[in-house]
């Protein structure tokens, strides 16, 4: 398709976004924030009067322990409670399926989601599947999940995805290994515990790959051309808490001021794009994961530099502001070199807390399948610049290594 008929498609697309949006119903989204905010959270589930939980977790975390310290307050209640922790990275349309047959079998009324992204992401379909005989394969896209869910809360263990902070839910499929994401103002957590003594623990590369993960939603809000809401200050926020914590996070797992920095930074980054969407560094980065398993964040800060570069031209004003925010310069130098300064940091923060700015997993003849789904994917999100297949591919040869 030429181009000037794919700027055109975007723009009504973007349009359709923003009617469809305001048209949608008002979200009820409450936050528990700081050191024990998960016992919050659990005692606010019991006075709903909820007696039947399902618990929507990772079989590391239970092993680990974390699981039960997050619900220690849930212990002697009057309630019944059910594990479905079969979730994994990338999680599927089976993995869903296995976790609503244990959601239908006990009768659950409310979903508690425990983990990562992708135990967020499984949960949030987990219930919107135990009230529906419909194929949630049927609902990629937005607003397609009308029907009302099992109530969701959620406590995360990473602070990067703020899935915890959004309506949408990446799923992928298991003979593909396609993402689809479904988005709805129906699968919003209704409540969520931002709790950093689950992350005390956590290992310095999850750390990582996670924090360039919020800071990729932050920059992808702060960039893109839907105007809405706070975006842009929950954007700024979120990108200051990231370059202020994250490298001392890295270093030191148990520093819990930089850990309550990582965990509101992410909620932040999660809030903007709650309401702008995402961009081009998950277009390309969704098709890494599903392809060769690399874990998103990752994927994430593989791809961001270049993404910048690509798009530096239409984003030079936004990366100058980030810039100035993060006082790597003077406005008297020009936002072109603000700009240029801003990238830069972004490649010495990746640097710094080690993650490589190559994989040696892409593989060349994949190179065109993927950039033909990424080029597809990013139509669908207010970038600053549509993607083209060559450059696509430009970027996978840099990132090969």
């Amino acid at each position: 398709m030429p181009l000037f008929l794919r700027k055109i498609k975007h723009a009504i697309v973007v349009w359709l976004m923003k009617t469809l949006s305001a048209l949608g119903p008002g979200a009820n989204h409450r936050a528990f924030v700081g050191s024990g905010s998960s016992a919050q959270l659990c005692r606010h589930i019991l006075r709903t009067g909820a007696t039947k939980i399902l618990i929507v977790t990772d079989k590391p975390l239970r092993e680990l322990g974390v699981v039960d310290q997050a619900t220690a307050a849930l212990a002697g209640a009057d309630i019944d409670l059910a594990y479905y922790d079969g979730v994994l990275p990338d999680p599927t349309y089976e993995q869903v399926a296995a976790g609503v047959a244990v959601a239908k079998s006990h009768g659950s009324e409310v979903v508690l989601a425990i983990g990562g992204g992708s135990s967020i992401d499984a949960a949030k379909i987990i219930a919107a599947s135990a009230t529906s005989d419909e194929d949630p394969a049927s609902w990629v896209g937005f607003g397609k999940v009308k029907h009302e869910v099992l109530k969701l809360y959620v406590i995360p263990t990473t602070a990067g995805t703020g899935s915890e902070a959004t309506m949408g839910a990446v799923i992928s499929d298991p003979v593909s290994h396609e993402k689809g994401v479904i988005s709805g103002a129906t699968l919003l957590p209704l409540a969520v515990a931002l709790d950093s003594d689950l992350m005390l623990g956590l290992p310095p590369h999850i750390t990582a790959a996670t924090g360039m993960d919020a800071l990729t939603h932050a920059i992808e809000a702060y960039i893109g051309i839907w105007e809405r809401g706070t975006r842009l200050e929950d954007a700024r926020i979120a990108v200051k808490l990231v370059f202020e914590n994250l490298p001392a996070a890295c270093r030191d797992g148990s520093n819990r001021e930089a850990r309550d920095g990582m965990t509101m930074g992410a909620y932040y980054a999660g809030m903007a794009i709650n309401q702008v969407n995402v961009g081009n560094v998950h277009a390309i980065a969704h098709q890494l994961g599903g392809k060769y398993g690399i874990p998103h964040g990752l994927a994430n800060a593989l791809v961001l530099p270049h993404v910048l570069e690509f798009c530096r031209e239409e984003s030079t004003p936004r990366l100058a502001e980030l810039a100035l925010l993060l006082g790597l310069g003077d406005p008297a130098e020009g936002e072109g070199q603000l700009a240029h300064k801003f990238i830069q940091a972004v490649r010495d923060l990746r640097t710094e807390v080690g993650i490589p700015d190559h994989s040696d997993r892409l593989r060349r003849e994949d190179y065109d399948h993927l950039a033909d789904l990424a080029v597809a994917e990013c139509e669908g999100y207010p970038v600053p610049r549509l993607l083209d297949k060559q450059s696509v591919i430009r970027i996978f040869d840099r990132i090969a290594g």
